[in-house]
């Protein structure tokens, strides 16, 4: 494997499981060193675990995206112990539960927690860590969903919004040579798809997709690595789908 983040720093939120381990992976196999977040310590404890085990230099922090001034108090920590960011994993969000079923009858408590979540704390990240991405020109890249594309429920309408504020961060955070892009997953087997799904949902989906084939958080985090690389330098502001092709994209020009 190429080792295109060799010497580079790379912080990746939601690190606990699924997308966000692979991402952690992927990254700490090309040559990184990884800092991580996480709301669940311990399964924030076992990447980091599992990463030292193969030799990775990786510091793990127990962040609340859904406080402002904990991702305050984080990110300081970070730009004052390192002067250099060159990557941000916007991973961590809210998806499954009443955010992937609710819609016209939640209340706006409910609304402001889960855009806080998915939408907000994305951008609170950046800003916070702006000094130490524009130090390396680094790369931010948010996590959004196929969902975006077809908004039905509350979660697709946080992706949605997280598309356009992909396109705001690109815009303002260029000055300062960083780049900003999205991927938007489609059906993954992981963990959590295969657990919290609804009985034949997953079928359903699958179904939709052009390409007969299962998707894997690895190839999330394959493009994802891509995206961060130097590689991809010529390329911000996109929303980049990984879905084999399924039509709940909506094929929009």
């Amino acid at each position: 494997m190429t080792q295109r983040f060799a010497g580079r720093l790379v912080l990746v939120t939601g690190a606990g499981g699924g997308l966000g381990r692979a991402f952690a992976q992927r990254f700490a196999a090309e040559g990184a060193a990884l800092l991580l977040t996480d709301i669940d310590a311990g399964l924030l404890a076992e990447t980091a675990a599992l990463l030292r085990a193969a030799a990775v230099s990786c510091t793990s922090y127990r962040v609340d995206l859904a406080s402002e001034a904990e991702v305050q108090r984080f990110t300081a920590n970070v730009c004052s112990a390192h002067a250099r960011l060159d990557v941000l994993v916007n991973n961590a969000g809210l998806a499954y539960g009443e955010i992937a079923h609710g819609f016209a009858e939640l209340g706006q408590q409910q609304w402001l927690h889960y855009l806080s979540v998915n939408t907000v704390a994305p951008l609170l990240l950046a800003q916070g860590l702006r000094p130490a991405l524009a130090a390396a020109r680094g790369a931010v890249l948010n996590v959004s969903s196929m969902a975006s594309f077809m908004p039905a429920t509350a979660y697709g309408v946080t992706k949605a919004a997280l598309n356009a504020m992909t396109f705001g961060m690109a815009n303002v955070f260029g000055a300062d040579g960083i780049r900003v892009n999205a991927i938007a997953p489609g059906l993954m087997e992981t963990p959590a798809s295969m657990h919290q799904l609804p009985p034949g949902t997953f079928e359903r989906i699958q179904s939709q997709q052009a390409l007969k084939l299962q998707g894997t958080a690895e190839d999330i985090s394959a493009l994802g690595a891509f995206l961060a690389s130097d590689d991809a330098r010529f390329i911000t502001a996109e929303i980049v789908s990984c879905d084999a092709g399924n039509r709940l994209r909506g094929w929009r020009s």
